[in-house]
């Protein structure tokens, strides 16, 4: 279980599972998602949630993981852009280690 802090003040967390990680990698959650530029704002969050949606309305079998995902992750509460940012670079790091 990893921790990614998801304001710049510190003061809210969300806690992202190996399960989590597996299921963006499963799914190609984060490929072309950010510009050339690689700034992630509030609408490259918007983006990634709409792919989501995209994915689920398409998809004809088991999407537990995925909806799982949404649940705890994507559309919680505390995940804003700078949490994302976040996500991104412990994904990256989850790849290289996996």
């Amino acid at each position: 279980m990893y921790t990614i802090q998801t304001n710049q003040s510190g003061t809210r967390s969300l806690q992202i599972s190996d399960e989590h990680l597996a299921t963006i990698r499963k799914y190609g959650l984060f490929d072309n998602l950010t510009d050339s530029n690689g700034f992630v704002d509030e609408s490259v969050l918007e983006k990634l949630k709409l792919n989501v949606r995209s994915l689920i309305a398409a998809e004809a079998g088991d999407i537990k993981d995925i909806l799982t995902l949404c649940i705890d992750v994507l559309y919680h509460d505390n995940m804003k852009a700078f949490g994302l940012q976040k996500l991104m670079a412990l994904y990256d790091e989850w790849c290289i280690e996996h």
